[in-house]
């Protein structure tokens, strides 16, 4: 694996990476950047840690304005 993207609510959030036998998150979105930089054992570790976060944080993430992101696409 060189690297795989990783969701919350289908909402792309960040990118983990492999780093000395571990995963290294990347975050992309402002929401989850407190976890940025820190490695874990699975992609599914990632995730959990994010919905644990953003439960504690009022839980969503929000989206361009429709038009923007239509533009975008």
């Amino acid at each position: 694996m060189t690297r795989q993207v990783i969701e919350y609510a289908g909402i792309p959030v960040g990118i983990v990476i492999p780093h000395n036998g571990s995963l290294k998150f990347i975050a992309v979105k402002f929401h989850v950047h407190e976890l940025d930089g820190q490695l874990f054992a699975s992609p599914s570790d990632v995730s959990r840690a994010i919905r644990k976060l953003m439960l504690g944080s009022g839980g969503s993430i929000p989206l361009a304005p429709r038009d923007q992101r239509e533009s975008q696409g």
